[in-house]
């Protein structure tokens, strides 16, 4: 989905980032795929969403959105696991055997009635734990704003999936549409918010820009980050 950063930050907006603490060299570059990311979501991704949400009910769009969510447990877990993050791990191992169980596959959340909330990763903030930077800004085509250190971690999100690398076809699509389905939702139930950055803020580029920068530097942690411009992904994070 076009923005899919985009709808996270939105969701949890923080503090303003400064124009200092901003690295995007290729920013001509990233200003045309933002163009191009707008113009899906305006003739697909926008629509789409509001007729998923018209038309869905929310009770049946909350069932997708655990279902999608629990299938993202054992990438999570595995994540936990590289960050040495034992207690998420288990957290989530624990939501993983007892959704599946009492949770009908996971379209009902019973862990979070027993207090166990989900500890929802990714490769990218693997690498930020191990060392990496963050290195320059990018906007991806469809997934919106990101940056190097990030893009990696995507890349690797989709290709190192458990759930899309064990799973035979065509059993390993119906996470695909899960996740799809429950963007469609998120884009909708942010929608006000959304068509404020992208089609009425006077740089929508600019706005979505600082809005994933802030809020993934939240998430991590961190308050302020120095951008790199020698990033490499594949360097020893721990060579000194």
């Amino acid at each position: 989905m076009s923005f899919i950063s985009l709808v996270g930050a939105c969701a949890t907006p923080r503090d303003s980032v400064s124009s200092a603490e901003i690295y995007d060299p290729n920013e001509a570059a990233n200003r045309e795929v933002h163009e191009f990311n707008r113009k899906v979501d305006r003739v697909l991704f926008r629509p789409v969403s509001n007729g998923y949400g018209n038309y869905v009910h929310e009770d049946l769009r909350m069932l997708v959105s655990n279902f999608a969510d629990h299938l993202s447990l054992p990438a999570d877990i595995v994540n936990n696991l590289l960050q040495g993050d034992l207690k998420g791990a288990g957290g989530n191992s624990f939501r993983l055997v007892f959704n599946t169980v009492f949770g009908f596959g996971g379209i009902v959340d019973p862990a979070d009635a027993v207090h166990v909330p989900r500890r929802e990763t990714d490769f990218g903030e693997t690498f930020h734990v191990w060392g990496v930077k963050e290195g320059a800004y990018v906007e991806l085509p469809l997934l919106g704003p990101s940056t190097e250190r990030d893009t990696v971690g995507t890349i690797l999100d989709f290709t190192l999936d458990p759930v899309s690398v064990f799973l035979p076809r065509p059993e390993k699509y119906v996470g695909t549409a899960a996740n799809f389905a429950d963007l469609m939702g998120d884009r909708y139930d942010l929608r006000a918010t959304i068509d404020s950055v992208l089609y009425e803020s006077a740089d929508s580029y600019a706005q979505a820009r600082i809005l994933y920068l802030q809020n993934r530097r939240f998430a991590l942690g961190v308050e302020v980050e120095e951008a790199e411009t020698d990033f490499d992904p594949f360097a020893d994070p721990f060579a000194q």
